[in-house]
């Protein structure tokens, strides 16, 4: 495509009627039409935030019996497909979400810091740069359409728009505010939004104001003359009411990177370094107003600034140097790893900060699907390109992360991989719903501490790239990192600490060894004929036992007992005790009778206790003609090699393995059987 046809391409898919919206400028008088015609126009940061955030819809579901718990689906990032995502915190998002309501409502919440609080890489800063991306799209759009003022210069027409993005109603004296207020709001319902005229002009709007008011002898019509008015777009990047604040060393911050400093070189111009012209409104607080201010690391902030911190939350005001207490609408977010809230909570003198903070625990994932997640995003087929990962490699991962986090269970009858596998949806013998919410109950602060997820992506990354040879990461590749980089781990502060970790990476390959040895299992027992014929028979059999008949040999045709060695060599493979045989023998006729009176014919995979008590039971019958333990030896012969590849196609074709993993998978296993550590 030539270049001109790439131009045309774009120019046919230009939006100007959208940029002629989003650029809209106006007169006061027209504004005040649209906020007539939608009210919501004027709704504050907390009410923009909260509706921002619901405008992506929501979904209810039950986690355990009796328990609600509601995903909203702004956080599973609809901006960037989902590169932001956060996976598994559903709970406390839902805490965040309605401490927002709270403060949309006016409940008090507003005049608070929402304090995101959990160890190192538990998504608080993903969270906080979904907000901001979140308010970028959303006033963007005519839903979320925010407006400022500016005042015309009546020597040039240029207009010198608000530095704080100020609301344009401000404009509004006071003494008619509220019946300003009751005309806008007199089509609204009573349970909607009110326009509720709140703060005064900045300093620099403020000094505008009064000038004009002088020179028109105190007519307002006039001075709202000289107004303009003009749609906002929030942007992180052009600093329009959304502000980031970091704490650096503080000999090179100071408190006028929050509230703004006065330009010096425009003193000499207008004469006083008071005069709101000669200051730059460019604070994180000032540029913020209107939309949301972040502040990574909040309690390393100097006390300095914590003061400043304190008036802007519970005030809704700020002190630019040289100025009077400026009023401020915007969402403070704030977030802390533990460490340093511990040191605010044994601070009697940070007691006033404690006081205006809403605390909301991030934790880290502790349900091992959610955990997978997390890596997948940045780990796939299409993201890693010339490597293969292996089935199972990113899970085992996750599994080790999760259990890291883990307290141990009170139950000494339940192991700590129990207890994950319980978390994540497992049903376990003696254990019912009720139990898991007991076991979450009694944790003290499980998700909190354990390693982070950076860490694991670190070393799967290492992974990836340590090997040049192989074509494919498998599990122990993953597994050696993570126990390897222990040794060098920043935030491991005892030896306890590693030991413990590196015997949760033994448990982790353990499970890795019974799963791909079931995996194995079950691509050798994967033959649907011969699992056919052995369900038909084992149904014959059955069907004779349980109605006291005899079954016809097939190859002599005599009629002979049932077969009790057949019927308990499959029975046995999940665990069914001689004393419940005949239990389970009727529940399956009772099955299949149940099938057919609904007009259904049997299906031996609908039933997946039998089911995996055949395949178990053709792996059996099978796993000595394929002789895989040939493989140690390296000498195979042709049939045993072709029967070999078949069942190396089926774990390709069917689990997700390439040539490589799948081989290097046949001859762990192979290893296995050798020493015979196989369970049936």
């Amino acid at each position: 495509m030539s270049g001109v046809n790439i131009i045309n391409l774009i120019s046919q898919q230009q939006d100007l009627e959208q940029f002629r919206k989003k650029n809209w400028e106006g007169s006061f008088a027209e504004y005040l039409d649209l906020v007539r015609a939608d009210p919501l126009t004027t709704r504050n940061a907390f009410q923009r935030v909260y509706d921002m955030i619901l405008s992506y819809g929501s979904e209810v579901y039950e986690p355990t019996r009796g328990e609600r718990r509601t995903h909203f689906r702004f956080f599973s990032d609809p901006f960037e497909d989902g590169r932001d995502a956060v996976f598994g915190l559903d709970e406390s998002l839902e805490q965040f979400v309605n401490a927002l309501k709270s403060a949309a409502r006016g409940y008090g919440i507003e005049k608070r810091v929402l304090l995101l609080h959990g160890p190192v890489g538990s998504s608080k800063s993903t969270i906080a740069r979904l907000l901001k991306k979140g308010l970028e799209k959303y006033t963007a759009s005519d839903e979320g359409a925010l407006y400022t003022l500016g005042w015309k210069d009546p020597e040039s027409d240029d207009v010198h728009w608000c530095p704080m993005n100020e609301e344009p109603l401000h404009l509004v004296p006071n003494r008619f505010r509220r019946d300003v207020a009751a005309q806008l709001n007199a089509d609204r319902p009573d349970d909607a939004y009110q326009v509720r005229i709140v703060g005064e002009l900045d300093p620099f709007c403020r000094f505008m104001y009064a000038q004009r008011l002088k020179k028109y002898g105190g007519d307002w019509t006039k001075v709202i003359d000289d107004v303009r008015v003009k749609r906002i777009i929030l942007s992180e990047q052009d600093r329009i009411g959304i502000g980031t604040f970091q704490p650096k060393d503080e000999k090179n911050q100071d408190s006028t990177e929050l509230t703004g400093d006065i330009n010096y070189r425009k003193i000499a111009e207008y004469g006083s370094d008071s005069d709101p012209r000669a200051f730059n409104f460019d604070g994180e607080f000032n540029i913020a107003n209107r939309g949301l201010i972040e502040f990574i690391e909040v309690l390393k902030l100097d006390v300095a600034f914590l003061y400043d911190l304190l008036g802007a939350s519970q005030e809704h005001k700020i002190k630019p140097k040289k100025f009077a207490q400026t009023d401020i609408d915007e969402v403070i977010l704030g977030h802390t790893n533990e460490p340093e809230y511990r040191r605010l909570q044994n601070n009697e003198f940070m007691e006033a900060l404690r006081d205006r903070t809403v605390k909301i625990d991030i934790p880290y994932v502790t349900k091992l699907s959610d955990e997978i997640k997390i890596y997948q995003k940045d780990y796939n087929a299409e993201k890693v390109q010339g490597k293969h990962i292996a089935p199972h490699t990113i899970e085992m991962a996750a599994m080790w992360a999760v259990l890291t986090r883990l307290e141990q269970p009170n139950n000494a009858g339940l192991t700590l991989l129990q207890k994950l596998k319980l978390y994540n949806g497992k049903s376990l013998a003696n254990f019912t719903e009720e139990n898991i919410k007991e076991l979450r109950a009694e944790t003290v602060s499980e998700g909190m501490q354990g390693i982070s997820p950076r860490y694991v992506q670190d070393k799967i990354s290492n992974a990836l790239v340590a090997h040049p040879e192989a074509r494919s990461v498998n599990p122990f590749m993953v597994l050696n990192e993570l126990e390897a980089g222990l040794r060098n781990h920043s935030l491991l502060t005892n030896d306890d600490q590693r030991i413990r970790y590196r015997e949760l990476i033994a448990v982790v390959k353990e499970e890795y060894e019974n799963t791909v040895k079931n995996e194995v299992q079950r691509a050798i027992a994967a033959d649907d004929d011969a699992l056919k014929r052995l369900c038909g028979n084992y149904i014959d059999n059955v069907k004779a036992y349980t109605q006291r008949e005899k079954v016809k040999n097939k190859f002599t045709g005599q009629y002979e007992e049932p077969d009790e060695r057949l019927m308990r060599s499959v029975e046995e493979k999940i665990d069914i005790a001689d004393s419940r045989k005949d239990d389970f023998r009727r529940e399956i006729m009772n099955y299949i009778g149940a099938l057919s009176i609904d007009g259904k014919s049997f299906d031996y995979k609908t039933n997946e206790r039998l089911y995996k008590a055949l395949q178990l039971k053709l792996f059996e019958d099978q796993k000595d003609s394929i002789k895989l333990t040939s493989l140690i030896s390296n000498v195979v012969d042709q049939e045993t090699q072709a029967k070999i590849d078949v069942v190396k196609s089926r774990l390709i074709r069917d689990y997700g393995y390439d040539e490589e993993s799948a081989t290097d998978v046949l001859n762990y296993v192979a290893s296995i059987f050798a020493r015979g550590d196989v369970k049936n």
